[in-house]
């Protein structure tokens, strides 16, 4: 490499430790392979400004190559040079776990693993697995809490090994390709990267006896069954949280947890928004015109509601408190009743006389016929507007 190194970077030859590493943080960012996976030049401009900044950010490589420039690394490149013994002193694992920590995921196969950052030395044991379980409810078991028993398929510790995944300790020894480390690494001339170890998966063991029941897993999967306490009040999509009872964690690591999500069947009379009920009490044309009380079901019995004289079709009448009393905050809703007006059908011909000599009766008096009426003479009158 020929370039100057303070160029590669973007930066003077004054500039210090904090516009050095910001500058490499732009390029790095810019021209990482991950996101110019289809772009030759931008792994090499990566690599460049790596180097770069390999030098320029440790203080006596710095001072060497500003008295002799690359020269002062062209002699044995495994003492204190690029790629070799001595490369890399900076810890890369932490700058880049700061640079591209969210961008690219960091952890398990980030820039830490990458450049050999702390966190990829230890061994991948890992939490269990969460796991989702779809619970249908009734209405009524929704409003009012309930007790279920559930059945699912879980990973559990081998009963036969504990856990071990061996037949016994002894048949447990450190992964001979990684020292126990989880990770290898691997270099191509300068470039160092670190990977989890394919003969032990990231765990730093190899079983030379694997226990017979769990294949050396240290799980078996099993059908579990737990009884869950469903809160009063809970509502469709609420979620109940079962702490450590979902999979089985690896050695040593604790259990995912199981999250059981409510789903309510439709009901046939009530509709729920919130913490009010909602339903359609349907009249005959008499009680809405006279006005009376009539039953209707509440999910704890029953009650009366009255009905005012000349009530129509579609008015909204509240019972204050026969909602639902909900499972966060415990908001006391209310039964939303809407008035359906029926008509009479299949009429004998003695009532249809009845109904029209009734309707001759009327006249225009009437509140109802009043609104008609009223209705035509608006319709009348916006239709003159259109044509004056």
């Amino acid at each position: 490499m020929s370039k100057d190194f303070y160029t590669i970077l973007g930066v003077d030859k004054s500039a210090d430790e904090k516009a050095i590493k910001k500058a490499y943080r732009r390029l790095a960012m810019k021209y990482h392979p991950d996101k110019n996976p289809d772009d030759p030049s931008a792994e090499e401009k990566f690599k460049e400004a790596t180097m770069a900044y390999e030098v320029l950010s440790d203080a006596e490589k710095r001072a060497a190559y500003d008295r002799m420039g690359h020269a002062a690394f062209e002699q044995g490149m495994n003492n204190g040079g690029f790629g070799g013994a001595g490369g890399f002193h900076g810890d890369f694992g932490d700058i880049f776990g700061d640079i591209f920590g969210q961008a690219f995921g960091g952890g398990a196969g980030g820039f830490g693993d990458f450049f050999g950052g702390s966190r990829s030395s230890r061994s991948r044991a890992s939490k269990g697995a969460d796991l989702l379980y779809k619970l249908t409810l009734t209405l009524e078991e929704a409003v009012k809490g309930c007790k279920k028993e559930i059945t699912f398929s879980s990973a559990v510790t081998c009963d036969t090994c504990h856990g071990k995944g061996a037949k016994s300790d002894s048949d447990i020894a450190t992964c001979s390709t990684c020292h126990g480390q989880g990770q290898v690494r691997m270099q191509q001339g300068f470039f160092v990267m670190q990977q989890t170890c394919p003969q032990c998966h990231g765990k730093g063991k190899e079983i030379k006896n694997p226990c017979s029941d769990c294949h050396g897993e240290g799980k078996q999967r099993k059908q579990q069954t737990l009884e869950v306490s469903i809160p009063a009040g809970v509502d469709d999509g609420d979620r109940v949280r079962l702490a450590g009872k979902g999979e089985a964690g690896d050695a040593g690591m604790p259990n995912g947890d199981l999250y059981v999500e409510i789903r309510v069947q439709p009901h046939a009379v009530f509709t729920r928004h919130g913490a009010d009920l909602h339903m359609d009490v349907p009249v005959n044309m008499v009680v809405a015109a006279l006005g009376d009380e009539v039953e209707i079901p509440t999910l704890d019995g029953r009650l009366k509601i009255k009905i005012a004289e000349g009530t129509q079709s579609g008015k909204m009448l509240r019972v204050r408190g026969k909602g639902v009393t909900t499972v966060r905050g415990g908001m006391n809703g209310d039964l939303i009743c809407r008035i359906i007006v029926e008509t009479p059908t299949n009429l004998s011909n003695a009532q249809k006389e009845q109904l029209r000599a009734f309707g001759a009766s009327l006249g225009n008096d009437n509140a109802a016929t009043s609104k008609k009426k009223g209705f035509f003479d608006k319709l009348k009158d916006d239709v003159k507007d259109m044509f004056d």
